[in-house]
């Protein structure tokens, strides 16, 4: 959380994006994870590459999402949404162009805040995947300015993953409490940690 995603275009311009929503996925034991069981297959392999390895599939057969390998055999962290900090107005015809028929602009609090919509808005797709964040000349992970305490960050379960058992339980899913361009906001567990 708090990292900046930095996506520079073919035709130069930068989009910069600060994370602030994100699940992660734990490898072989995590029933969840596309690497349950420590199975290692072709479209999975960049989750057993070293950490900062993009991992990227496609959900529904038309929508990506985009993963960063981590630390452990299959493990990888989900980016679920971000806050665009510049190239908005480039988000935006990415986005535009990502939907058939006529729509209505995007609130910039719109463009990023799910997995599909922030892959949408910084034109990541398959041949990203297996990329290094720390070596590729088109993206690359910038160091957030600050980094959030411990009472900002909500601790919650994962979203989408079914029934997994003990594991669609487990509180993997972090984001910013208050930040308004996070996907889903879990109000229960806010409450219960203003609470405390």
């Amino acid at each position: 959380l708090f990292q900046v995603l930095v996506r520079k275009l073919p035709d130069g311009r930068e989009l910069w994006g600060r994370i602030v929503e994100t699940e992660a996925y734990l490898g072989g034991e995590d029933e969840a994870s596309h690497s349950k069981g420590g199975k290692q297959t072709q479209r999975n392999a960049a989750m057993f590459m070293k950490p900062g390895t993009l991992y990227v599939y496609q959900i529904y057969g038309i929508y990506f999402c985009v993963n960063v390998s981590s630390q452990g055999e299959g493990a990888a962290v989900l980016l679920r949404s971000l806050e665009p900090l510049q190239g908005l107005e480039a988000m935006r015809e990415l986005r535009r162009a990502s939907k058939k028929g006529p729509t209505k602009p995007l609130k910039d609090w719109q463009l990023c805040s799910g997995p599909s919509k922030l892959c949408q808005a910084f034109a990541i797709d398959k041949a990203f995947d297996q990329r290094d964040l720390t070596q590729d000349a088109a993206i690359w992970m910038a160091a957030g300015h600050e980094l959030p305490g411990e009472q900002d960050v909500v601790a919650t379960t994962r979203i989408g993953i079914g029934n997994r058992g003990e594991w669609a339980q487990k509180p993997l899913r972090f984001y910013l409490r208050g930040n308004r361009f996070v996907s889903v906001i879990d109000k229960k567990r806010e409450r219960e940690m203003a609470a405390v």
